[in-house]
């Protein structure tokens, strides 16, 4: 469901995470003079904001590359080029510091703020398609510390952990416990670094409004911007505003953002997610969608992105031209990049 896979499995955390924890109280206290530029509190932080659009995604690129000779896949390319994608950053960044450092600096010379998805967390995927992510608990907390620093208190949205609080439940009782810690820590430091976090949830089909609720409260959604639906997955834009709703009144209230990158048709099975195929792309995002408590749809997941090695994809995360040319032809015939 998750767009990257490593060939590396889980691997048991190592040490002890006073050390870390003492740095991440140093992190927290250094941050609480500095009020964060996107105010959790507010009716929508999003609203005004110009989201990033990347003049280099494999969109773009794909799209200047069969100008010649196939004009209209080329096209068909540009209309997801044209659009802010999130940018995500996990285990294959190498120096996550200064990945963020330099995004947010694009981003700031272009007068966009990123959006940014934070997928490194222990136990990645449940060893699926995406595995990997950090060592351990220790390590994921240095990673969050130093991906804090990258922003460095300027404007960000940054979608926390696909999957994580939906798909704990392959983890042992130990590591759920510990999962959930993590989750709270990263909510705490990246709020007090200046950027606004949704919380994971998963999607209107996976778990109970109430289930997810008691979930969201353990990953700290209560110190949250608000949390996050249907990353990289395909159900409808309706059905998650009335999942949303029905558990933001149990989370505080809390406001929300949608994925709508592949939702355009809305016709999955339920348990379908990856590269599921006769779909199209969702609404366009934007910070004014007229749902007070939806804050923003976005397109989290990259629309030509694999899945992983499923319906005749590449790698998690490798870019599919076909797929995402398939995509954008069909919101072409179904209009459904702009809402009804």
């Amino acid at each position: 469901m998750s767009p990257y896979h490593r060939k590396a499995g889980p691997r048991r955390s190592r040490g002890s995470a006073g050390g870390v924890t003492a740095i991440i109280a140093a992190v927290v206290l250094s941050s609480a003079l500095v009020t964060p530029i996107l105010d959790a509190q507010s009716t929508n932080p999003l609203r005004g904001k110009r989201l990033y659009v990347d003049p280099a995604s494999p969109a773009r690129k794909q799209a200047d590359a069969w100008q010649r000779s196939r004009p209209a896949d080329a096209a068909a390319l540009r209309r997801i080029a044209e659009q802010p994608q999130a940018i995500w950053l996990g285990d294959w960044n190498s120096d996550i510091r200064r990945e963020a450092d330099a995004i947010v600096r694009r981003t700031e010379a272009a007068a966009a703020i990123p959006v940014l998805v934070a997928y490194n967390i222990p136990y990645r995927d449940c060893g699926s398609y995406s595995r990997g992510g950090s060592r351990g608990g220790d390590a994921y907390r240095r990673w969050i510390i130093d991906l804090a620093r990258g922003l460095d208190s300027r404007a960000s949205v940054v979608i926390l952990e696909p999957d994580a609080t939906a798909g704990v439940d392959c983890l042992p009782a130990r590591l759920r416990d510990e999962r959930f810690v993590l989750l709270q820590e990263a909510v705490d430091v990246l709020e007090k670094a200046g950027a606004a976090v949704y919380v994971d949830a998963g999607h209107a089909k996976w778990r109970s409004a109430a289930d997810m609720a008691a979930r969201l409260r353990k990953a700290g959604i209560g110190a949250a911007t608000g949390f996050a639906l249907n990353v990289s997955n395909y159900h409808s834009t309706g059905v998650n505003i009335t999942y949303g709703n029905q558990l933001s009144r149990l989370v505080g209230s809390k406001h929300y953002v949608i994925d709508t990158s592949r939702n355009g048709r809305s016709n999955t099975a339920q348990n379908e997610w990856c590269n599921v195929r006769n779909q199209a792309l969702g609404y366009r995002p934007t910070t004014n969608t007229g749902e007070p408590l939806v804050d923003a749809y976005l397109w989290v997941k990259r629309p030509g992105e694999s899945d992983g090695t499923c319906n005749g994809g590449p790698r998690a995360g490798e870019w599919w031209a076909d797929y995402a040319v398939e995509l954008s032809k069909a919101a072409e015939v179904l209009g459904s990049l702009v809402p009804r």
